[in-house]
Parts: structure tokens; sequence; C-alpha cells
């Protein structure tokens, strides 16, 4: 009884789905792509607001997706979807997170900050070197379509590339990899 009452009291509970989730066992790699991605966005968006490397990292880890951490790489994007505030266009759809965010961003504030959670993230082991190749590789395939919303992506993404490259975070073959104007 005590049970079922609780789980009455769980159902009731209109916001924080996850935590439901994450009550019932329906978590992690069993939550659908699209709801991933966007929590992914939220957290990148939250870190570019609060600047909090040790939060974005623990929500990270509370996503409990370890094998999808590649997604965040291509992410990395400067305000969120479509920019700061912005909605989320159609080309947009099938841009990475970390570095996308960085692209679509303006300045060099969001490049530093992604930078340094990269950073963070690659020395913690939350995003392997796999996982870095692959969000990188997924934003190169994507540029073409990236720089019609976004003229200056190349730029920008040189920049990135540049940097995640002498902080360590990258590789030298990845760093060659990125494609020229």
């Amino acid at each position: 009884r005590a049970a079922l009452d609780r789980a009455a009291v769980l159902l009731r509970i209109k916001r924080d789905v996850n935590r439901l989730d994450n009550v019932w066992g329906v978590g992690g790699g069993q939550r659908p792509v699209k709801h991933l991605v966007k929590e992914m966005n939220l957290l990148l968006r939250e870190y570019l607001l609060s600047g909090e490397v040790s939060e974005a990292e623990h929500c990270l880890r509370e996503l409990e997706v370890p094998h999808f951490h590649h997604e965040l790489v291509y992410e990395v994007r400067a305000g969120g979807p479509g920019g700061p505030g912005g909605p989320r266009g159609a080309a947009d759809a099938r841009c990475p997170q970390a570095v996308v965010m960085v692209l679509e961003g303006s300045g060099e504030g969001p490049v530093a900050m992604m930078v340094t959670l990269l950073k963070v993230l690659w020395e913690t082991g939350l995003v392997t070197l796999d996982q870095m190749n692959r969000g990188f590789q997924r934003v190169y395939e994507e540029l073409g379509d990236i720089s019609l919303d976004v003229p200056l992506a190349h730029g920008l993404l040189e920049r990135l590339v540049e940097l995640c490259f002498d902080r360590g975070i990258i590789t030298r073959a990845l760093r060659d990899a990125c494609p020229a104007r």
C-alpha cells in the first residue's frame, strides 16, 4: 500500500519529469534522442548564463548517457539553438551541440567559455577522445549548411579548433581535418 501511495504522489507532480523517470528506472539510454538533445541544449545554455563548470559537469553526469556525450561536443553553440534565445531553424536541426552553439554565437566570450567546458569534460573523462572526434567531425561535415545560416561560421570554427588544440583538448589530426575556407 505504501508503494502505491508513493507512486500516486509522484504521478501527481507535474514538473520534474526527469526525476520521476529516474525514480522508476526510465533514464539514461532509454530516453528518446530528442529529449536528450533538448537536455544537452538546456545544459549548455545554462552554462553560458552561469559560467558554472561544475554544475554543467553534474548535469551531464545526471543524464546517464556517456555513449551520447559526443552530442554535447556537437552542440557547443553560443546562446543555444538559433543563437541567444532564438528558435532553431530547419538547417539548424542537424547541427552539433557545443561546437554549433559557438558558431551561432557572437564574440570571443562564448568561444572561451566552451573551450573551458570542453577542457574540464576532457580532463575528467566525461568526454572521451572518440566522442570529441565524433562531435567535431559532425560539425565539419555540416559546416556548409551551418554557414548558410551563420556566414562567419568558418572563422569561428577555426578559432575554436585552434584554441581546443592549444589547450590539449583535440588532436593534431582533428585540428588538421578542420575544413578551410
